[in-house]
């Protein structure tokens, strides 16, 4: 008797296409859930007679509570080699693997610069007005060539994404909590004397920190209001990393110019939340990751894992 796998929360319908699915043909039989199901019941229902559960980054998140409702499932796979909203240790106590995939970080570093740069020059408003019939040339854009871009990480993202403020002729400088002057030299990176430090010199501050007891809030009121009005924050990392509900307060107040969002509290984005619609915020649907490249990293590896795991010897497996 086949397996039953289910791939969710595929919005875009590519799950199947982006990956070559055959070699499991004749063991697996497999399904795709486009809507992201936030009702526990409903989404317990959908997969409960599973063996493997495919699941993209942390849209679903996967708890002991999930877990015990699924005394079928024996593999679950993420999209990366890190899912906070996996409860791994549950899983492992439950007897069920859980492994995931190579991501690659040239994808966000390149969404980092999409929203930065869509900011300076007031992309959107721009080419609303173009395609609406409305003012030409309604605004002026903020220099970068000059101006200081502040990292907060300086991992695999934060490193590509100051190469690439080097190149645009800006100063970078960079902080985090375990960061040393070493570490940001080899990046040919100021190092801040500390967070406030660098938020307070910085024309636009990115942030690239993986979110965990420590980094949650990080940024919060004291943070943003240590910004210059002129300044933009942006974030393509984690949405926990930052107090919302000051975000929301220092945008509506002018705390600061503005921010490029890619990640949420809540997702997808609550159809009345005031993101979508203050003038100040440039916002995407958690596109970071999104090209067709990573999708065929994550979906053929995803294809590779369960080869593995049905021939008895996993890979990737998370810890």
């Amino acid at each position: 008797m086949k397996l039953r796998c289910a791939v969710l929360d595929d919005y875009q319908g590519v799950a199947l296409s982006s990956a070559d699915w055959s070699p499991l043909a004749d063991r697996v039989d497999v399904r795709v859930l486009r809507d992201h199901l936030t009702d526990r019941e409903a989404l317990v229902a959908a997969v409960e007679d599973c063996e493997v559960l495919v699941v993209m980054r942390e849209r679903t998140p996967v708890d002991a509570e999930l877990l015990a409702r699924l005394p079928r499932l024996r593999l679950l796979i993420t999209s990366g080699l890190r899912n906070a909203s996996i409860d791994v240790a549950a899983a492992r106590a439950r007897g069920v693997t859980v492994c995931g995939t190579a991501s690659s970080p040239a994808p966000p570093t390149e969404l980092t610069w999409a929203l930065l740069l869509g900011l300076a020059r007031h992309v959107p408003a721009e080419a609303r007005a173009v395609r609406e019939g409305g003012p030409w040339q309604s605004t002026v854009g903020t220099d970068l060539a000059g101006r200081t871009l502040g990292l907060v990480g300086l991992g695999k993202i934060g490193g590509r994404v100051a190469r690439i403020g080097h190149a645009f002729g800006m100063d970078v400088t960079a902080w985090s909590p375990h960061l040393t002057e070493e570490r940001a030299a080899e990046h040919g990176v100021r190092l801040a004397k500390d967070r406030r430090d660098l938020l307070a010199g910085s024309d636009f501050v990115s942030l690239h920190l993986v979110l965990s007891a420590r980094t949650r809030g990080l940024i919060g009121e004291p943070e943003l209001r240590a910004m210059r009005p002129s300044a933009y924050l942006v974030n393509t990392s984690r949405a926990g990393l930052v107090d919302g509900a000051a975000l929301v307060r220092a945008l509506r107040e002018g705390w600061i110019a503005g921010a490029g969002l890619d990640v949420y509290d809540t997702e997808p984005l609550p159809a009345d939340d005031p993101l979508r619609t203050l003038p100040n915020v440039l916002a995407l649907p958690h596109l970071g990751y999104v090209t067709e490249g990573n999708y065929a990293r994550y979906f053929g590896e995803a294809v590779e894992d369960i080869e593995a795991f049905l021939a008895g010897a996993p890979v990737r497996e998370l810890a």
